[in-house]
């Protein structure tokens, strides 16, 4: 702690707003055009017209321009307010502008930012980019700019009736932000290819987001492009989401390429980042589309044929994760125990747990407080399951402290919201058999076949 304090200091002499980030991270949705640089901002959309000037305004936006030029003045942008309440809440309170700008891809650079004109250009260290919304999983707390069968739906059936009108296209049209088809061209993405020779060699974590990347072409383009020039940046961490539902085909087509790049170290690492927060035909209730069997197979395959990967589960830890969540535990369990046991070995899938916060129907919050025993029994079961070293040396894999304390987290917070009265839990309960019937009618699925541990649950929403 008081070595990120020295850093803040160290920060703060070029100005008490400055964020590396704001210079070195992207964010980038090719599909609609919005940029941003760190997670907490709005994205902004970036006028078309820039783009076709300079590809680079992807990332170098006349928008972030003028934000960077706020920060070397010493002056806060308004949409950093998520580390300015941080800061202000405590004289020692460490914001993410500090823990940002202090990662490896960022400090290196400070020097460099401070003795530039705000108006120069800067190629990103850290990118993520989504090169569409071409997906095929409807997912149930997803969005159609992520998810071109969700647009299908809603361009069909209209939002689902909700209080909120959830997944409504208006907001979208209104703020110019509908993606764009992928059927059709588009220029933000022709700007990316423009920018990536340039941009490619100063890369330290490039990240590919979707959609369901593994469907888009501009995915195995780029793969491809890193295979036939090697040497240009064999420092690149390289990071893919993906569902893992895809065809076998294309899952084929992944792996025999990721093992060529992993092979010939053309770059540093890769990463596979998927998704999962339930077992069986829970999972696929809740990420319909999904399924479970040929996800879990795909990655037990991914284990067995590129050990070298570093694979990390995303768990969006909702409401309907209650029921099937421990024997969806037992199933990560026995893939870390299966292919790493050694205690100097990274374990072979890595398990984060954030909470769902919208849509708000979905959200673990709208449960009972009587319900929260089965959280606290995820968290005995995780706790119960940690790495340790036997008496005779030898180590059993388990879950690490971290993952551990990921689902302690979402007891806490669960815990605390319950006990809130400003959240408006009868309203979210109510969305929530909307949304449930909804569904049902829409898709040709069934809530209380699927979920019969929280038919009671349903009947008391809608009971309100």
């Amino acid at each position: 702690m008081e070595s990120l304090k020295a850093f803040r200091d160290k920060l703060n002499q070029v100005s008490p707003s400055f964020c590396v980030a704001k210079w070195k991270q992207v964010t980038i949705h090719l599909q609609n055009g919005l940029t941003h640089s760190c997670h907490h901002p709005i994205a902004h959309k970036v006028p078309l017209e820039e783009v076709l000037r300079d590809s680079s305004a992807l990332h170098n936006s006349q928008f972030k321009k003028q934000q960077r030029k706020l920060m070397l003045e010493g002056v806060r942008p308004s949409e950093c307010d998520y580390c300015w309440r941080v800061e202000d809440s405590h004289s020692d309170s460490l914001s993410d502008r500090i823990y940002k700008s202090n990662e490896a891809w960022a400090s290196p650079y400070i020097s460099d930012i401070a003795a530039k004109s705000w108006q120069e250009n800067v190629n990103p260290s850290y990118a993520e980019i989504s090169f569409g919304n071409l997906c095929n999983l409807k997912c149930s707390y997803c969005f159609p700019q992520f998810s071109s069968r969700i647009m299908e739906e809603i361009q069909t059936h209209g939002g689902y009736p909700t209080s909120e009108n959830f997944n409504n296209l208006n907001w979208l049209k209104k703020s110019g932000e509908m993606p764009i088809s992928p059927l059709l061209e588009n220029p933000y993405v022709d700007a990316f290819w423009e920018w990536w020779p340039e941009l490619y060699p100063s890369l330290e974590h490039f990240r590919i987001t979707g959609g369901e990347p593994l469907l888009n072409k501009n995915t195995f383009k780029l793969l491809d492009y890193i295979i036939e020039n090697p040497g240009i940046n064999s420092n690149l961490n390289l990071a893919i989401n993906s569902n893992l539902c895809i065809p076998d085909s294309a899952f084929e087509k992944t792996v025999e390429k990721l093992k060529r790049i992993l092979n010939d170290n053309l770059v540093k690492k890769i990463e596979v980042y998927t998704s999962a927060e339930a077992k069986g035909a829970q999972a696929e209730y809740i990420r319909f589309g999904m399924n479970y069997d040929q996800w879990l197979g795909n990655l037990h395959k991914l284990c067995t044929q590129l050990p070298q990967l570093e694979l990390n589960i995303m768990s969006t830890y909702n409401v309907l994760s209650l029921p099937s969540y421990i024997p969806f535990l037992k199933d990560v369990l026995a893939i870390k125990r299966e292919y790493k046991k050694s205690s100097h070995e990274r374990p072979a899938i890595w398990l984060d747990i954030p909470y769902l916060r919208y849509p708000r129907h979905q959200a673990v919050f709208i449960i009972k407080p009587d319900m929260l025993k089965q959280i606290f029994d995820q968290v005995l079961f995780l706790s119960s399951n940690l790495d340790v070293q036997n008496a005779d040396g030898d180590f059993q894999r388990g879950f690490n402290s971290w993952e551990a304390d990921r689902i302690k987290r979402v007891y806490n917070v669960a815990a605390a919201e319950l006990n809130r009265p400003e959240f408006d839990t009868v309203t979210n309960r109510k969305d929530f058999v909307r949304f449930i019937d909804e569904h049902d009618r829409r898709r040709g699925t069934d809530f209380k076949k699927t979920f019969p541990e929280l038919v009671d649950f349903y009947f008391f929403c809608k009971s309100i």
